[in-house]
């Protein structure tokens, strides 16, 4: 993760006190299956610690709240829904965040550089710093890492209802699924206010962070500590490709491509001829028309020294 030692507490807490919110249908169940583990993990490194287990995405903002208040840190044990939900719940108080591994994509724990395994992850607990990281905002929902729509917003829908397929790969098999029968739609982006963008093609994507889908580096210069949202427009282009577009970009190098462009700003207005769900961590956050804000320094999140 960029920024040095912006946003570091300066203290690293000899002890924690965690209150493990763990979504036990994540992941094909992964977090229920390893919750022993990361206990075992836990007591051995000395954190006090308990759990429960979410219903719903506001149930765990319930939780969040509730371990703040009690001077816990909230941990989110899921997918990067969950650590939205949590840290959003979080934001612009006291409360601190901390993140295990439990989801399909894991996006965020990737570029924060916490373990993939979730008992590795409890060493960050223990031992890592407390980082001043922004989050993203639409239609009142908060999210972590990138709000996207259009074609993304199919993909999302398919990997969403797909059962056969488990983990990351889920959402190239959702591309693919959904490629054949897209239509490219118009859009009207509005960056800060400025004169609207208007263009016909594939999606507009508001990223606070680097990557999403499991490890797709959609916006690779995206920083979660500067402030700015990295909007990534990927206008129209033959089906061929874009399907021969879509493998680059789990390295960032489709944004070196004709067709692709990404700008920054603190605020986008997204506006679209058809009727599109905004999608931010796997989840369904807003319908468009939508304004994208970015919220900065908003929430405390504990990170590898």
């Amino acid at each position: 993760m960029s920024g040095g030692a912006t946003g570091l507490c300066g203290i690293v807490c000899a002890v924690r006190r965690l209150s493990l919110i763990v979504n036990p249908v994540a992941g094909g169940g992964r977090p229920a299956r390893a919750l022993p583990g990361v206990q075992a993990a836990l007591r051995a490194l000395g954190l006090e610690q308990r759990f429960e287990y979410t219903t719903s995405l506001s149930h765990a903002r319930e939780l969040a709240l509730a371990a703040a208040a009690a001077g816990e840190v909230a941990v989110a044990f899921g997918g990067d829904g969950l650590i939205g939900a949590v840290a959003g719940a979080l934001k612009h108080s006291e409360g601190v965040v901390g993140v295990l591994p439990g989801g399909r994509g894991n996006d965020l724990c990737r570029v924060l550089g916490i373990p993939s395994k979730p008992v590795a992850a409890c060493s960050t607990l223990a031992s890592g710093v407390e980082r001043s990281v922004d989050l993203g905002e639409a239609g009142g929902r908060t999210f972590a890492g990138i709000a996207s729509c259009g074609f993304d917003s199919l993909v999302n829908r398919i990997a969403n209802e797909t059962t056969v397929v488990r983990g990351s790969p889920v959402y190239a098999f959702a591309l693919l699924r959904a490629l054949p029968s897209w239509k490219a739609a118009a859009f009207e982006v509005t960056l800060d206010g400025a004169e609207p963008r208007r263009f016909t093609g594939y999606s507009v994507a508001a990223a606070n962070s680097k990557q999403f889908g499991g490890g797709m580096r959609l916006a690779p210069s995206a920083s979660l500590t500067d402030g700015l949202l990295d909007v990534v427009i990927i206008e129209d282009m033959p089906k061929l490709r874009f399907l021969r577009l879509a493998p680059t970009v789990f390295v960032g190098r489709h944004v070196r491509h004709r067709g692709v462009t990404v700008l920054r700003s603190r605020e986008v207005r997204i506006e679209s001829a058809q009727p599109f769900t905004l999608y931010a961590d796997g989840e369904a956050i807003a319908e468009l028309p939508v304004t994208v804000r970015l919220l900065p320094a908003a929430v405390r999140v504990i990170v590898p020294r």
